[in-house]
């Protein structure tokens, strides 16, 4: 692994800490400070105002973590190894918790666009990956069914339909609603898993 690399996975690490402590604070009934948060992380406060440039940030993104499914429950009692069943499962689970928490989703995503340009080599992440650990659990008992670069390449392509951001495609720039939104991402997530499958695909 290299320094740039493993400097890369401290930072993820870091702010996945931060917000943890946030959520623990906020589960009992008061509002912590940034400062709280950095104790209870056991990271230093400039370290936290590295991450989160306040409160209110860092509270907004630890609802938004807590209320992202986790992939033993989206395959509670699936046993199921086809892609794109398991697939469509995350992505409905993905779909409802947006909607469940689209305002304060939407105050996160443009808080990471200001974030991002300000943002130089060696700078924290401005937000967190949830939806790849669950793109890949997905993808775990069919991995067989592709060459390992197109898998890779599935699992990048498929982060673009799957999150928020394409919801708001969907609702702002499209219109279209929300049933027709689900079908629109349903076929493109046979579409990919099918062009995945290809001979030679990568």
């Amino acid at each position: 692994m290299s320094d740039a690399t493993g400097r890369a996975n401290q930072l993820r690490r870091t702010r996945k800490d931060l917000l943890q402590a946030a959520a623990r604070l906020a589960r009992q009934g008061r509002t912590p400070t940034l400062e709280e948060c950095a104790e209870e992380a056991m990271v230093s406060r400039a370290t936290a105002y590295r991450h989160f440039p306040d409160m209110s940030a860092l509270l907004i993104e630890a609802s938004v973590d807590i209320s992202t499914p986790l992939a033993d429950e989206v395959f509670a009692n699936s046993r199921s190894s086809d892609p794109v069943g398991r697939l469509e499962r995350v992505d409905t689970a993905f779909h409802d918790m947006t909607l469940e928490n689209e305002a304060a989703l939407r105050v996160m995503l443009a808080r990471s666009l200001e974030a991002a340009n300000r943002r130089g080599n060696g700078e924290p992440p401005a937000r967190q990956n949830r939806r790849s650990p669950l793109i890949d659990a997905a993808l775990e008992p069919a991995r067989d069914q592709f060459r390992p670069a197109a898998l890779k390449t599935l699992g990048r392509a498929l982060a673009l339909v799957i999150g928020p951001e394409a919801i708001v495609v969907f609702k702002d720039v499209l219109q279209l609603d929300d049933a027709e939104a689900r079908r629109v991402k349903r076929w493109a997530i046979r579409a990919l898993v099918e062009a995945a499958r290809k001979p030679g695909a990568d």
